[in-house]
């Protein structure tokens, strides 16, 4: 479902250093972040996320939302972009 939404966005940002770039940008509508990806990499775009009341989706798997995004690689976290 969520891999869906990733599918179906227009605009999307992907990884953390860009995610957190549109969080404090505003222009954010919602952030994916994969299960599997490490506490001290998502622990902060997270927080940031709560701060801002955009919703957190969470999906089971770095490779299989990198996939979704179109890249040979796995991604932590994804960003919608509104």
């Amino acid at each position: 479902m969520s891999y869906e939404k990733v599918l179906q966005a227009t605009k999307i940002a992907i990884g953390t250093k860009q995610t957190v770039k549109v969080l404090k940008d505003g222009t954010a509508s919602e952030l994916i972040i994969a299960s599997d990806a490490e506490t001290n990499v998502t622990a902060a775009v997270i927080k940031l996320a709560q701060e801002l009341n955009i919703p957190i989706i969470y999906v089971d798997s770095m490779k299989k939302l990198g996939k979704t995004c179109g890249i040979e690689v796995g991604a932590s976290t994804v960003v919608i972009i509104r």
